[in-house]
C-alpha cells in the first residue's frame, strides 16, 4: 500500500522515509519451474525436489534472480512512484543487490521500500534511488536487498 500524501511535487521530504510494504506473494513450485525455463537455469536446487529434500536446503529453493524480477510487480504494488506531473517512468537499473537469505518454496515474500535519494538529470528527468529489502514470512533476516533506479520523466 502506498504512502499518503507521497506525490511529485513533495517527493523529497520523503527521503529516507519507508513508502510502503507489499502485500505477500506465495513463491510456489510451479512459478520457479516457469521461471527456469525462461532462464534455462534448472540447477538441482530449484527444480529437483526430491534432491532438494535430501540437501541442507531441505527443500527446492527460489532462484535469486526469480526474486529480483519480482521487484517490477511488488514496486508497483507499493507505490514507489508518486502521483503527480509524471509523464513516465522506467526501471532505470540496480545499484546494488545481495541475495542473504534463501528462498525456500512455498513461502510468502513481501517487499519494504524506502526512498533513498531523487538526483534531478536536467529536462524534466529525476532520478529515484528506491532501497528495497524482501522479507520471508516468519524469517528474520531478509530474502535479499536492492537499490533499484527509476527514471522519472515529467510532463
Amino acid at each position: 500500500m502506498a504512502l499518503e500524501g507521497y506525490t511529485f511535487a513533495n517527493a523529497r521530504d520523503f527521503i529516507g522515509q519507508e513508502l510502503g510494504v507489499s502485500d505477500w506473494i506465495t513463491i510456489d513450485q510451479d512459478r520457479v519451474n516457469a521461471f527456469a525455463d525462461c532462464t534455462i537455469d534448472h540447477q538441482w536446487i530449484h527444480v529437483d525436489q526430491e534432491r532438494a529434500a535430501a540437501s541442507p536446503l531441505g527443500g527446492t529453493i527460489a532462484h535469486g534472480y526469480l526474486t529480483l524480477s519480482l521487484l517490477t510487480t511488488l514496486t508497483e504494488s507499493v507505490g514507489v512512484v508518486p502521483e503527480g506531473n509524471i509523464a513516465m517512468a522506467l526501471n532505470y537499473g540496480t545499484d546494488k543487490v545481495r541475495f542473504l537469505n534463501p528462498v525456500p518454496v512455498g513461502s510468502r515474500i513481501r517487499l519494504r521500500s524506502v526512498l533513498g535519494d531523487i538526483t534531478e538529470k536536467g529536462g524534466g528527468r529525476y532520478l529515484f534511488k528506491i532501497n528495497n529489502t524482501v522479507e520471508i514470512e516468519g524469517v528474520d533476516k531478509p530474502a535479499m536487498i536492492a537499490d533499484t533506479l527509476f527514471m522519472i520523466f515529467t510532463q
